[in-house]
């Protein structure tokens, strides 16, 4: 996990796409600013029974803007408001990466301990294929347990291959994820340590601190401030204006002509063909659509709180199971294979004996995996699998030192990290 958080593309893709959503700050920001520019112009006059003439004219105006019906203020906020919600949609996907860790590493875990597995079974079996050889060769055994053991040997052999591709794509899929090669994997624990211990407590971290509730909120927040921005375009506005102008004959210097200008320009809009009233009904549409957002996604993260937990729950009863399974075959494989030196078994038995104990030590493995896989899967739906409450040995990417770099920043081309 410390390690996709710091390669994985996914997440550091989400990263690069809050550090652009912080310049929508600057942008709103720059509504409160004068706007500056200057111009130059050269021109030839030609008239009839004259010489041409030659002009040459400089400019330089400013313009700022007085009141604009809150629009620039709400836009700020906005934007600002904006940039919250996209911190905590970059800990969905922080959340949604390390789950894919998880997953990935213990389907990895899975899919070696079921190729060992396979392969002890293999093992087994071509055992029991050379002690039937062994028996008919003395007069003791028959073809058909030769015939059945070398059925069940094909049979192995298939799903040796089959789990091994499984096995194959297993660590394709990880590699991508994690971002390197796996070395010597191991099974994790459950983290149950990080687990509240109800469902009930469960339901209500996650109403409290699930980043896809906050961004919900933050919609909200942002429909909102859209609409005051849209009620804005109903008021008039207000700006200043200067500017100061040159132009002279570049031949004859003497002769040019300056001028200046100061003003204020009062806009009020009377009728704009009913578009500023349109998009006025069409922002409340849009905050009754976000509230009812809201109250959805509030709807999906109780249910995907109590989900997880049954599969918790379920998973662990699996273990259980399992593992009492195992033992049960493994016992039973024991004294079938001694019945069956001593005349009372056949060889059948012990190949189905067999394969029982080997359904079972695979369900096994099955159960671990999703048990911890199911653990980790309600930390998430509680808004906890993070970097931060894990504790993973990495410098954690804090979103605000960039926010913070950038936030009225006027001329600079250079982004903080040089490029």
């Amino acid at each position: 996990m410390a390690s996709a958080y710091v390669q994985n593309a996914t997440l550091n893709s989400a990263r690069a796409g809050l550090r652009a959503t912080d310049e929508g700050v600057n942008q709103a920001l720059a509504g409160r600013l004068p706007g500056v520019s200057a111009s130059a112009g050269y021109g030839r006059d030609f008239a009839p029974g004259s010489e041409p003439s030659d002009s040459l004219s400089l400019s330089l105006s400013i313009e700022q803007p007085i009141f604009d019906g809150f629009r620039t203020r709400n836009g700020i906020e906005a934007a600002e408001t904006a940039v919250l919600a996209g911190r905590e949609a970059l800990v969905g996907t922080e959340q949604d990466v390390l789950l894919q860790v998880v997953s990935a590493y213990m389907n990895l875990v899975r899919d070696n301990s079921i190729v060992g597995l396979s392969a002890q079974n293999l093992e087994f079996l071509r055992e029991q294929l050379r002690a039937a050889r062994n028996r008919l060769d003395v007069g003791e055994g028959t073809q058909t347990e030769v015939a059945q053991t070398q059925a069940r040997e094909a049979s192995a052999m298939a799903s040796y291959a089959a789990a091994v591709a499984t096995q194959t794509a297993a660590r394709a899929v990880y590699e991508q994820i994690v971002g390197h090669a796996p070395n010597s994997l191991t099974t994790a624990p459950p983290v149950g340590s990080l687990l509240p211990r109800s469902a009930e407590i469960a339901v209500q971290m996650a109403l409290e601190s699930h980043p896809d509730i906050k961004v919900a909120l933050y919609n909200v927040d942002t429909a909102g401030i859209n609409l005051e921005i849209a009620e804005g375009s109903l008021w008039p506005t207000v700006s200043l204006s200067a500017g100061a102008s040159r132009t002279e004959d570049p031949f004859a210097p003497d002769d040019a002509r300056v001028s200046g200008s100061v003003g204020a320009r009062v806009s009020v809009p009377i009728f704009t063909g009913g578009e500023r009233s349109s998009n006025i009904r069409e922002a409340k549409q849009r905050l009754g659509q976000r509230e009812i957002d809201l109250a959805v996604v509030r709807a999906r993260i109780r249910a995907d709180v109590i989900s997880a937990w049954g599969d918790l729950e379920a998973a662990t009863a699996q273990v259980r199971a399992a593992e009492a399974g195992v033992a049960a075959s493994q016992l039973a494989l024991s004294g079938i294979v001694q019945e069956r030196d001593v005349g009372q078994r056949t060889t059948l038995d012990v190949l189905d004996a067999q394969q029982d104990l080997l359904d079972a030590r695979t369900a096994l493995v099955r159960a671990q995996r999703d048990r911890v896989v199911a653990s980790y899967a309600l930390l998430a739906a509680t808004g906890g699998l993070t970097a931060a409450n894990l504790g993973l040995p990495v410098q954690l990417y804090d979103p605000a030192s960039h926010y913070t770099a950038v936030r009225g920043e006027l001329f600079s081309l250079t982004t903080p990290d040089g490029r």
